[in-house]
């Protein structure tokens, strides 16, 4: 396996904006479901660039990250033994690191 480097404003939109399909191309379900998830089935690191972007909303961020647990049944271990976020805006960092704590939180508590 090797490693995968996934630079959103390149590689998806340097706007990318919305939870869901219905709110436009980019998505944070399509990035999830069509870029990231595959990445982290298929590759023993990723990581995720998220300078150049424009912005990226929250709700981007908590569908296309968080969604991993929430959607993709992924664990959180899992996820930070693979999942890098290079980013020069810590808050964006810091967000994707709560919002996947966050899911994680709502799965054991569904069990």
């Amino acid at each position: 396996m090797t490693n995968k480097i996934l630079n959103i404003a390149e590689e998806y939109s340097d706007t990318p904006a919305g939870r869901y399909l219905s709110d436009g191309n980019y998505s944070g379900q399509r990035f999830r479901d069509e870029f990231l998830f595959p990445a982290l089935q298929n590759n023993c690191e990723v990581e995720v660039i998220l300078d150049g972007t424009l912005g990226c909303g929250s709700s981007f961020l908590e569908e296309a990250f968080g969604g991993l647990i929430r959607e993709k049944n992924m664990d959180l271990a899992e996820i930070e033994s693979k999942l890098h976020i290079t980013s020069s805006r810590a808050l964006y960092k810091n967000k994707i690191w709560q919002y996947l704590k966050d899911a994680q939180l709502e799965k054991k508590k569904k069990k």
